[in-house]
């Protein structure tokens, strides 16, 4: 049994905040080979020099080099300025084995989704974020056992949502450092990238909607 936590934090908080002044349309996710020092992040939803600009403004942005450019996406590797960032929030989130399933920031906040072995985990997670002033919001709380096996949930994993979270355990895709990317875990499974990102979105949202509450209530911490 473990505990599913999806967040929401502020930019202003975290990193990212002058970057989202300058380029508001810009959408980032955490690329899944991410380190804690040194995170990849693709962008979409902007220009090449626009988000170049964007991070050259920001203070909490050292450094961002440009890797990859695809149609629609860029993919960066990103130096946060000490103390500061998204590499100080992993710390904050996994220091106690919490395992970091997906970060996405837009309009000015960070969606993470993060798996903890138990609710008591999460608690102390959370905890660090408050005394550091990071103004955390806890949107849902799912226990994912209840999750996968409650035989009255209505919205289940597909069976292709299942094999690709199974797969990713089995090869370690949540472990910290992970034992595997996304890329090499698609190519295992014999599907695209963007089709094995789009089934562990769907499922991220299946667990965080299978809620330990009665249906239509969320679970909160106070």
């Amino acid at each position: 049994m473990s505990t599913i936590a999806d967040l929401r934090l502020p930019a202003a908080d975290t990193a990212l905040a002058a970057t989202f002044e300058r380029a508001p349309e810009a959408t980032f996710e955490l690329e899944s080979s991410v380190s804690k020092t040194r995170p990849s992040l693709w962008v979409s939803g902007v220009d090449p020099e626009t988000v170049a600009a964007a991070f050259e403004a920001d203070p909490s942005v050292e450094t961002a080099e440009l890797l990859v450019e695809t149609g629609s996406r860029l993919l960066y590797d990103v130096t946060f300025g000490q103390g500061a960032g998204t590499g100080r929030l992993w710390d904050d989130l996994l220091a106690d084995g919490g395992s970091l399933l997906e970060a996405r920031a837009s309009d000015g906040w960070w969606q993470v989704t993060v798996r903890y072995r138990d609710r008591d985990t999460l608690c102390v997670a959370y905890d660090r974020l408050l005394e550091r002033g990071v103004n955390a919001d806890l949107r849902r709380v799912t226990d994912v056992t209840d999750a996968l096996d409650a035989e009255d949930h209505q919205t289940r994993l597909t069976p292709e949502q299942r094999e690709a979270l199974e797969a990713a355990l089995e090869y370690g895709y949540f472990e910290i450092p992970r034992g595997v990317s996304m890329e090499e875990l698609a190519e295992e499974l014999g599907i695209s990238h963007q089709a094995l990102s789009e089934r562990f979105r769907r499922a991220y949202e299946t667990l965080v909607d299978a809620e330990l509450q009665p249906a239509g209530e969320e679970s909160r911490l106070d």
